[in-house]
């Protein structure tokens, strides 16, 4: 029975997992820095180096000994080569190392987005390829047909913000918590989407653009505050997700009906939005769409390790050379 110890840190999240066979998580462990970085209002990259120098070796021991597990009992050790923040990638990436080299057990570099869109199968272990992925998170949004384990045939990305990005400015302009996201949904909830925000649909493209929203958002408010006139904060939040959720969703659902896939998998911080799982559903009644649970969208070692135990049956090991990179692609062609 393989076992595969994966560790996680892109950003702001210092974890750690265990798997086995049949994508059987033996523990998932995430040490979060988000009370350090909300006095900022979003991830200050010096600081998430220095939480996960202090994070990185008792949050590996907790994963071991709550999966019962020692060194010498591991068959590989996978960690997020990139993309990410490189000063929070090189100690994931340089304990990894030292782990894998001790225990004399090979090294797995797993492409963090790749993470995201194994993460389905630690509950949907029966998902097959292909699919056509929507990749939601604070620093990407894209949307991809997954043809095969290891092989990502990208439709469209991020021009400008991000998705998650775009909610953490709003969410800040708003004088809302970091991270944004959570926190938008939250006060949506007892909003109405009054406000009619600029969707930029880039005709002919499933590229995003989300830096004239967020722009849009914050000209309002601060005529609004100017002219001393009042708004509903839930209102914005609500009319700022809407347009948001409106423009993924639609691509989403217009390129797999495109490229021919019956199943949409939604992955990565944002794909835990109530209101874009619910849209996509809506736009899609005859397919199959297919989500991980809150705990497995945002960065966990979890969905490393799901990543990492493919990877491990097609042989697909790292050598001693492998290093953090900040920009690593992951889609093999366009």
């Amino acid at each position: 029975m393989v076992k595969i110890l994966a560790i996680e840190s892109s950003c702001d999240e210092t974890a750690a997992a265990v798997i086995t066979d049949g994508y059987k998580l033996l523990s998932n462990v995430v040490a979060t820095q988000i009370p350090v970085h909300q006095l900022y209002g979003g991830v200050v990259p010096e600081i998430a180096s220095r939480e996960h120098l202090n994070s990185v070796v008792p949050v590996v021991r907790h994963a071991l000994d709550e999966a019962g597990v020692k060194l010498a009992d591991l068959d590989a050790v996978a960690v997020t080569q990139g993309p990410g923040l490189i000063g929070s990638l090189l100690v994931g990436v340089s304990y990894a190392k030292a782990l894998a080299f001790s225990a004399g057990v090979p090294l797995i570099g797993v492409h963090h987005l790749e993470g995201h869109m194994s993460a389905p199968f630690l509950e949907h272990p029966q998902l097959t390829y292909p699919y056509l992925a929507l990749v939601v998170s604070g620093s990407h949004s894209g949307v991809a047909v997954a043809e095969a384990a290891g092989r990502y045939r990208l439709l469209g990305q991020s021009r400008d913000d991000a998705a998650g990005e775009a909610f953490d400015k709003i969410a800040r302009a708003l004088g809302l918590p970091y991270p944004g996201g959570p926190a938008i949904q939250a006060a949506a909830k007892d909003g109405e989407p009054i406000y009619d925000f600029p969707c930029a649909w880039l005709d002919d493209s499933y590229d995003f653009s989300f830096s004239g929203l967020k722009s849009a958002v914050l000209n309002f408010l601060n005529k609004k505050r100017m002219k001393g006139e009042d708004f509903r904060m839930e209102d914005v939040a609500a009319s700022a997700q809407e347009a948001i959720i409106k423009v993924l969703a639609t691509k989403a659902v217009r390129a797999a009906c495109e490229f021919g896939q019956q199943t949409i998998v939604l992955a990565g911080g944002v794909a835990s939005n109530q209101a874009l799982r619910e849209r996509v559903k809506e736009l899609a009644p005859e397919m199959q769409v297919v989500y991980p649970s809150p705990k497995y969208c945002t960065d966990n070692a979890a969905m490393i390790a799901a990543a990492a135990l493919g990877k491990y049956q097609r042989g697909e090991f790292a050598d001693w050379s492998l290093n953090a990179q900040a920009n690593l692609p992951l889609y093999f062609y366009i």
